[in-house]
């Protein structure tokens, strides 16, 4: 046996990468068998039990990987994220005009999640901050944070112009319109959900020939009021 063996190095450093590898497959597992069982039975009804039937272990052992359904809710918004990426990149690689990066940005988000749609809408009830999975919540800070990311990239590049006062808010601002074109597009029972494209191309258009407005020097008075509001609502 040699030194590295007595001492107990290699096993220590294949067996790591593979326990660690295996939990992660493991987790992978649970969650995939917890979408499935979500959309069959809704989230409300569902339960652990029933995920650890279908992920094929142990109900402890799916409470070790996920101690609640809200984790395992988190877990599906943080890999449709990762999902999400790739494309959403692709998007602003193209430095188009604002209104068509937008549109792109929230066409990914649709495209992704349009599997889920069923549970996108059962957890559209829970919108109040103080649920776990809220898209407001403290717990999906991390995440939020990260989408308002892209807005934040697709503004610099379109170099939009607006008062000091109001132009750090934007972004912001941008992807709670997103969270109101989803909410509107999972409760949407139009053929292919067309009216959502049509809500989507519309409002669009307003957002920015307003954004284009507001840099007028006629809109100036409002530049106060407008700076106000968000502060009220953001906070400094």
């Amino acid at each position: 046996m040699s030194r590295n063996a007595r001492d107990g190095e290699p096993e220590t450093r294949t067996a790591a990468p593979a326990a660690s590898r295996k939990s992660k497959e493991t987790r992978a597992r649970i969650l995939q068998a917890a979408l499935g069982v979500f959309r069959e039975r809704g989230f409300e009804a569902a339960t652990m039990r029933e995920v650890a039937a279908a992920a094929g272990m142990a109900v402890g052992a799916a409470y070790y990987y996920f101690p609640a359904k809200d984790a395992i809710v988190l877990a599906f918004y943080e890999e449709a994220q990762h999902t999400m990426q790739p494309a959403l990149e692709e998007v602003l690689a193209r430095k188009a005009p604002l209104e068509e990066t937008l549109r792109g940005i929230i066409r990914v988000k649709l495209q992704t999640f349009a599997e889920n749609r069923q549970l996108m809408s059962a957890l559209a009830s829970h919108v109040n901050p103080r649920a776990p999975v809220s898209p407001f919540s403290p717990d999906t800070a991390a995440i939020r944070e990260r989408d308002q990311a892209f807005f934040e990239q697709a503004v610099a590049q379109a170099k939009v112009k607006l008062p000091k006062n109001i132009a750090p808010y934007l972004p912001r601002l941008l992807w709670l319109y997103q969270m109101g074109i989803l909410l509107f597009w999972v409760f949407d029972e139009s053929p292919e959900q067309h009216r959502t494209t049509a809500l989507l191309d519309g409002t669009l258009k307003m957002l920015t020939i307003t954004l284009r407005l507001a840099a007028l020097p006629l809109l100036r008075p409002l530049h106060r009021i407008a700076g106000d509001l968000l502060e009220v609502v953001y906070g400094k």
